[in-house]
């Protein structure tokens, strides 16, 4: 028997494809027609948007919004006020028909603050430094920081820096 889905009572949740175990808490706000999966966890004041996609047991921390075009892989950590963005050419009231896509692969990690880039994917079990701007794509494994984000080594899964991968 899976757990059931939890929501806050001052949570606003609209999306009838939420799976089980997964819980959204205060003030967060999931638009019908977002897809979130199952034993994934959405804090405090997070937005996500009617065509985003969300893996199963993801961790979304607070103030994260997640557009339509957003894809977010299983296992990834979504750090505190992390910036998605869909657009690379916004207009106020110019509407695009179909958003860009950004991917975020299985058990990738985005520190605090970051900003990602329409458009870009993060590999599989890459990590993005807390308070980087991501303009291009991050390979597997890969480490980036700054603004704009650039390597800065290799990880392994757990998320340690890889002494084995030569730089």
């Amino acid at each position: 028997m899976s757990d059931p889905i939890f929501i806050h009572p001052q949570a606003l949740v609209e999306s009838n494809e939420i799976g089980a175990g997964t819980r959204v808490w205060a003030f967060a706000h999931v638009m019908k027609g977002a897809r979130v999966g199952k034993e994934c966890n959405i804090g405090d004041h997070s937005f996500i948007e009617s065509g985003a996609q969300i893996g199963d047991n993801v961790t979304i921390k607070n103030g994260v919004s997640v557009w339509d075009g957003v894809e977010i892989g299983n296992l990834v950590f979504v750090g505190p006020n992390v910036a998605f963005t869909n657009d690379t050419r916004p207009r106020s009231k110019v509407y695009h028909p179909e958003p860009e896509r950004t991917r975020i692969l299985e058990g990738a990690s985005i520190g605090a603050n970051a900003t990602i880039l329409s458009g870009v994917t993060i590999g599989k079990y890459a990590m993005v430094g807390a308070g980087s701007v991501v303009t291009k794509d991050v390979q597997n494994f890969e480490l980036v920081m700054g603004c704009p984000a650039r390597h800065a080594g290799w990880v392994n899964e757990a998320g340690e820096k890889n002494l084995d991968c030569a730089d």
